[in-house]
């Protein structure tokens, strides 16, 4: 059964600092904090709506940082949430919060109520670059808090950002590699996005700030899915949602509304070319065939895949075959043996 979340947003609750790119209400399309009498109505209507299949979904308390909102309020919206992962109606809970909101008390209270993930919003692991954007917490924070959490029995995620001001290619691919020596059970990836009302939005107006372009965002962000799939980590966003919010109130930045997507179509692309490379086939006309739900990934948005191939020399049919796991392919030739 797909696992699914119940996601209930609280929007910059919680939050001491204003990092330089956030605008979470236009990010998240709330703008009034949710009462326990809506997070009950919610999964009522959530449980009623799922059924049997709410016994494998997550109640997920997102937006803002859930442990460092007035505690009272925590314990509100924890009350509201708790009845229904005692009554077995879903798996667990799953909040968001920062680094430098973390201490064993919390910890303890947290289990109480059914807590059973708990992600943290590292962004990098470079001191600089999070000071520069205001993060206010450091990288020894992110790893302190991952190691408590481990150890008190958690699900660890960990969320980080791409094309953050002052940060590069190479401090994110360096934040990857720190974020997965901490074991997280999975982890998040967010292109900075230009919202309006923010800081980051005003260096970018004044010519201080550049983004990474689309192109390169898909560049980084699939090697980055590399890295970690080959880590055994997954990967479970890459990219914002899209919202009318957003939409609205996005002044620049690699954004796309199948951004994962197009991270896995050049990643498949680059292992078709390695395929190629590796047994030494030059040129040709071949059937390429894949998974159902890969067929869109394999031949590229307006078939740029297929385009790039061609201008390789490489003729290539994609075809469909539900005998193909996903993300693998079968490679065809008239006059070469059948490969993988």
């Amino acid at each position: 059964m797909k696992h699914a979340n119940v996601s209930i947003f609280i929007p910059h609750a919680g939050c001491p600092q204003q990092c330089s790119f956030c605008n979470q209400r236009s990010i998240t399309g709330q703008t009034q904090l949710t009462t326990p009498e809506q997070v009950k109505d919610t999964l009522e209507r959530a449980a009623e709506h799922l059924k049997e299949k709410s016994h494998f979904a997550e109640i997920a308390f997102f937006g803002g940082s859930f442990t460092a909102i007035e505690r009272s309020y925590m314990l509100s919206l924890l009350e509201a949430a708790a009845p229904f992962v005692r009554d077995k109606m879903f798996t667990g809970i799953r909040i968001s919060t920062r680094p430098d909101a973390i201490d064993d008390e919390i910890l303890m209270i947290l289990r109480q109520y059914g807590v059973t993930v708990i992600e943290l919003g590292a962004q990098s692991m470079d001191d600089r670059v999070l000071r520069q954007n205001h993060r206010g917490h450091t990288a020894e924070q992110v790893r302190n808090a991952s190691k408590q959490i481990k150890k008190a029995g958690f699900s660890l995620g960990l969320q980080m950002m791409t094309g953050l001001w002052g940060d590069s290619v190479s401090g994110a691919l360096q934040t990857a590699r720190e974020v997965a020596q901490l074991d997280p059970d999975c982890v998040r990836i967010y292109p900075a996005i230009i919202m309006r009302d923010t800081e980051l939005a005003e260096r970018y107006l004044s010519g201080e700030y550049i983004p990474m372009t689309l192109e390169q965002s898909v560049e980084l962000c699939g090697a980055l899915l590399e890295f970690f799939e080959e880590r055994n980590i997954p990967v479970i966003r890459l990219g914002l949602h899209s919202t009318p919010e957003l939409l609205r109130d996005r002044l620049a930045g690699p954004w796309h509304p199948a951004f994962r997507e197009l991270c896995e179509s050049r990643l498949f692309l680059l292992r078709l070319k390695n395929a190629f490379t590796s047994q030494r086939i030059l040129s040709g006309s071949f059937e390429i065939r894949v998974a159902p739900s890969w067929v869109s990934r394999a031949v590229g948005q307006k078939k740029c895949n297929v385009a790039e191939l061609s201008a390789l020399g490489y003729n290539v049919q994609i075809k469909s075959d539900p005998l193909v796991e996903p993300a693998d392919f079968v490679l065809r030739s008239q006059t070469q043996p059948e490969s993988r």
